[in-house]
């Protein structure tokens, strides 16, 4: 797992190690490996680095400067390298460095023509207008050369993080450079991974520079492929169905009974060895049973079966299954709430309270909300309530679902998911994940429920990569039928073409 480091923690991290070592030679360690990607992106773009022509753009901050070190290490390798400055001055020592080395430094503010003949002529764009401490919307010569670097057809390399994006938020505020590789010295930055600063970013290179030993424990993490492979484990010799682990399902209603043949299709794939449905005498099933012939539905008190490791309730209820949800909590197993079970939370004040009483036990409770269901759950403090108050205030595991799906439990870090797509913004792929996440939290309940909660998060975005594939609408059904595909690649470490 890989930690994210605001920027104030970055700042001080970077100040421990310069007592450390020589004055500059930080930047030269980053100028080094931001050299290496753009000859790495020129070779697989020419095949050769023989008459290549880059150009920079660089502000007045030390990300100029990585910038025009990484250029004098380009022009020393014999590509023609030209830096245009956007700002009022540059990088003293960084300009010294890159004139000396032969390359062409030259004010910002070009005539347009002169400016749209520089990128027509560069085969790649390197920028390092501003760094990971600049706030607010690019303004002038900054701003537009961003927007015609842009439209060009060069390959363009960020330093750091695009300039235009947030490095704790991913805000973009205007305009903001579109990346296809950004070289993040150090360590990683929240706004890389978040919304919508993610998508200017391209690909991630992270280096090293000799930070880490600097940097404390971080409050956000992301997954990776790795820890969700040893999640999703071939069952072993001696298993049984039973030893697998079971999930119990409450879902569904006379008026939504797809929800819970979604729910019921997530879980069948998490690992477990048996899904159990709670029949409410409604008819839903019957109609489960027929879609899945593997699925137990019992009507009988669950909570009292030492067999059921986790439950998922709520997907298709309405507001008369509250009692339902009442239920569920009061069992002792991890519970996963979703859908309709959020709008009751959300209106029952003693579903809240069972849910801080569920923490009090050791109990493990999920909430699963978009941003709607979110803002119900919140209350009057929605605006204000982040993740983490709002998990630390009932005592659960936050998904806060969304493009840059957040999970933040009471304690300990959060994570932020980075294999989502926009073809999850379908009616019904939330059942899918919830009874995905329920199961899995039945199947490795010798896991981190946080771990496991954030590996289904990226199973289900990965299913959903894997059902773009097909170059169709991708409805929640193609989700749930991708997650053995999305399992397999997790198992395998096959991963290429996805975004993980």
């Amino acid at each position: 797992m890989r930690g994210l480091y605001p920027v104030e923690v970055v700042r001080e991290a970077e100040n421990a190690l310069m007592t450390r070592v020589p004055d500059g030679s930080l930047m030269q360690r980053a100028a080094r490996a931001i050299a290496v990607e753009c000859v790495r992106q020129v070779r697989e773009r020419r095949g050769r680095l023989v008459g290549a022509h880059v150009v920079l753009l660089v502000g007045s901050g030390d990300n100029g400067g990585d910038a025009l070190f990484a250029g004098a290490h380009l022009a020393y390798r014999g590509l023609s390298v030209r830096a245009i400055c956007v700002a009022s001055s540059c990088h003293d020592a960084g300009a010294r460095a890159f004139t000396a080395a032969g390359g062409r430094l030259v004010s910002g503010d070009l005539d347009p023509s002169t400016l749209e003949e520089e990128y027509a002529n560069a085969d790649l764009i390197v920028d390092g207008i501003v760094g990971i401490g600049a706030r607010g919307a690019l303004r002038g010569a900054a701003a537009h050369a961003v927007e015609r670097a842009n439209s060009s057809g060069a390959v363009r390399v960020a330093v750091d993080l695009p300039s235009g994006v947030d490095a704790d938020t991913g805000d973009v505020d205007g305009v903001a450079f579109d990346a296809d590789v950004t070289v993040t010295p150090g360590c990683l930055k929240p706004g890389l991974f978040l919304v919508p600063g993610r998508t200017h970013v391209g690909d991630v290179l992270l280096v090293d520079i000799g930070l880490e030993p600097q940097l404390p424990e971080p409050g956000a993490r992301l997954i990776d492929p790795v820890d969700v492979a040893g999640l999703v484990t071939k069952p072993q010799e001696n298993d049984h169905k039973y030893r697998r682990g079971v999930v119990a399902v409450a879902a569904g209603s006379r008026a939504y009974p797809g929800a819970a043949i979604l729910t019921v299709g997530g879980s069948r794939y998490s690992g477990v060895g048996m899904v159990r449905f709670l029949d409410r005498a409604d008819g839903v099933a019957e109609q489960v049973v027929s879609v899945y012939p593997d699925v137990v539905c019992d009507g009988s008190d669950l909570r009292s079966d030492a067999k059921v490791r986790a439950w998922v309730c709520g997907p298709g209820f309405t507001e008369s299954d509250a009692s339902t949800v009442q239920m569920v909590l009061s069992s002792d197993v991890p519970v996963v709430l979703d859908a309709g079970a959020l709008r009751s939370l959300a209106t029952d004040s003693e579903l809240r309270s069972e849910c801080r009483r569920r923490a009090e036990r050791g109990c493990t409770t999920v909430i699963t909300p978009h941003s709607g269901e979110y803002a119900l759950v919140a209350g009057d403090d929605g605006e204000s309530m982040t993740p983490q108050r709002l998990a630390r205030e009932l005592g659960v595991i936050v998904v806060h679902k969304g493009p840059g799906t957040t999970i933040t439990g009471p304690s300990g870090p959060s994570f932020i998911d980075t294999a989502g797509v926009p073809d999850l913004a379908c009616a019904g792929s939330g059942d899918v994940l919830s009874g995905l996440m329920a199961g899995m939290l039945a199947a490795r309940s010798d896991q981190d429920p946080l771990v496991v909660v954030t590996a289904a998060v990226w199973l289900h975005g990965v299913a959903a990569q894997c059902a773009g594939r097909r170059q169709r609408p991708v409805v929640a059904t193609d989700v749930r039928d991708c997650l053995p595909e999305a399992i397999a690649a997790a198992r395998s470490g096959n991963l290429a073409g996805l975004r993980v």
